[in-house]
This record gives C-alpha cells, sequence and structure tokens, in this order.
C-alpha cells in the first residue's frame, strides 16, 4: 500500500477507499471529499479473516448479521480496535464494518489485503455517484485513482445497523429492509431522529444527497402539472411539458436510479425536481429517507 486513495464500485454506490490503519491517506479522503471530521468511514472487508483486525468483540447479533448479510449492502457498527485510527471514525469507539458483495469491489479489495474505509466518492453533500463518470464530475484531479466498474445495482448507501449496545438498533436503512433484518435479530429496534447513536453511522448528522435543484415530494402525482424548467421521478407519469421525466418500473428501479437522475437534472439546468412519495416498506423506507434528506433547505 502507497498511502493513495482509489475510487472503486460496490453494489451500492461507488466509495472512495485508502488503507484503515493509514492516517495520512485517511486524511486525503477528507480533502478530497471536503467531508466534515465529525462524519465517520465506514470499513469494507475482502474476507471475514479481516474483521478481528478491526474489532476485539463481536455480539451474538452481529454474528448472526454478518452469516446472514456478508457479502451484501449492511453495514455493522462493532468495538473499535486500538488500532484502528479515531481518524477513521470521527473520535468514536466505534467502527462500522461491511463486506461488499460486487466483484469488482471484492477484487480490489482482496488485492489490498487490509480493511478500506470508503465513503461515497462525491464531493460531501452532493448526491451518491452510481458511475464511474459521477465520480469524475466530482473528484477527477483530487484523488489517485477510479477504478472503471459498472453502473451501480442498487443505487442507495448500505443499511446500518448498530450492535454495540445489549439489541441491535438500525441506525441507516438501506436494501437491507428492517423487516428483513428482523427476520435474523427479532428484538432489533430503529433509532429515533434525536437518537445520539446516529452519529455512529455516516449520513445522518450532516445534509446528504443533493443536487442543485429544489427537490420536492409529490404526494399526489395525478394532481401534479409540470413546467418545462422542472424534473419528475416516479412510478407514475404526470401531466405538463417537461422533456425531463423518469418513469421507473419499480421502487427498486426508482432506488437505483435515483442519484445519477438528481445529477442528471444539475447537468441540464433544472430548477425543481419532483420525486413521487412510494411506501416506506422494503426498500421504500430507505429511497424515502434520501428523498427526505435531499429535500432538505
Amino acid at each position: 500500500m502507497r498511502g493513495g486513495i482509489v475510487a472503486f464500485p460496490t453494489e451500492t454506490v461507488y466509495g472512495l477507499g485508502a488503507d484503515v490503519f493509514n492516517e495520512r491517506a485517511i486524511r486525503k479522503i477528507f480533502d478530497a471529499k471536503k467531508r466534515p471530521a465529525d462524519n465517520p468511514l465506514i470499513a469494507h472487508v475482502g474476507s471475514l479473516d479481516q474483521i478481528p483486525s478491526l474489532t476485539n468483540r463481536a455480539s451474538k447479533s452481529a454474528e448472526r448479521l454478518i452469516a446472514a448479510f456478508f457479502p451484501g449492502p449492511l453495514t455493522v457498527v462493532l468495538p473499535r480496535s486500538a488500532t484502528v485510527p479515531l481518524l477513521a471514525t470521527a473520535g468514536l469507539d466505534t467502527i462500522g464494518v461491511r463486506m461488499p458483495s460486487n466483484d469488482l469491489a471484492q477484487q480490489f479489495l482482496r488485492e489490498c489485503k487490509v480493511p478500506i474505509v470508503a465513503p461515497s466518492a462525491n464531493l460531501s453533500g452532493r448526491p451518491s455517484p452510481t458511475t464511474w463518470m459521477a465520480v469524475s464530475e466530482d473528484l477527477d484531479g483530487r484523488i489517485d485513482c477510479i477504478l472503471q466498474g459498472d453502473p451501480t445495482t442498487i443505487g442507495l448507501e448500505s443499511t446500518v445497523v448498530d450492535c454495540t449496545g445489549e439489541s441491535p438498533v438500525l441506525l441507516r436503512r438501506g436494501a437491507v429492509s428492517f423487516e428483513r433484518l428482523r427476520e435474523i435479530v427479532s428484538d432489533i429496534s430503529e433509532a429515533s431522529s434525536e437518537d445520539p447513536d446516529l452519529a455512529k453511522s455516516p449520513g445522518m448528522k450532516h445534509r446528504h444527497y443533493s443536487p442543485m435543484a429544489v427537490v420536492v415530494i409529490a404526494d399526489d402525482v395525478t394532481s401534479l402539472v409540470l413546467s418545462t424548467s422542472d424534473a419528475f421521478i416516479g412510478l407514475q407519469r404526470p401531466a405538463g411539458d417537461s422533456d425531463q421525466i423518469r418513469i421507473c418500473d419499480s421502487v427498486e428501479d426508482y432506488a437505483a436510479s435515483l442519484f445519477e437522475f438528481f445529477r442528471q437534472c444539475d447537468r441540464n439546468g433544472i430548477a425543481r425536481i419532483y420525486c413521487e412519495k412510494v411506501s416506506e416498506t422494503g426498500i421504500g423506507g430507505a429511497l424515502m429517507d434520501r428523498i427526505r434528506r435531499a429535500a432538505e433547505k
């Protein structure tokens, strides 16, 4: 390892990686992204054998979740090993750990031979990148390398579960839904918006996922009429004159398309983006979480 930072694809979004044990490399991530120092990073592993280097213990709940969902779009928050720099954890005594299922990510992580901390590979606050071209838009000239993989399949960041307490707590919604988590750990709860433990997960403290356009949640698409400066993404087609409309085949397609649609609207100078409200079951919960955060002023 030479202390560089590399963007690489996962099944969720593209990540920007550095050696978890190299503080100089980790600092480059924060500088390249203009990321607040109080926003922790997630450690990505290429094999389960790397987890003991990150934590001295894992609860029974964590072990069950890892067995059920690794590799995949789940991050488990565990007690931090003393060898993990506090810079990577935003000063916390916990570290989020996940094992991506994307083939190129797995190959990259195995070649690194150490866990890699990686936030999304974008400028902080911008929509997360789901293509290598989106990474280049934000970070070209600011990082050492971009692994040019395929577009991501899920399109939203990983589910995050805190496993450091007596019972597991869902901190951030993602493709692994609350319903699926409960099938594995029945005593799981979901953190409230005021829970201080939310700080253990990235993406929960600062404004995120925001295009330059104003984002509006559309509760009733049938009554919506678009102007030429508006855009729309959702499952039903609204009325109006806009050419910037993305009708998705499913909620999963909607989630996978959201961030790139935001970026496309920015490229085209769209002033306002309407996002159709969907049921918050399955990945719909994560999708609505990201849309609400993008709509925050």
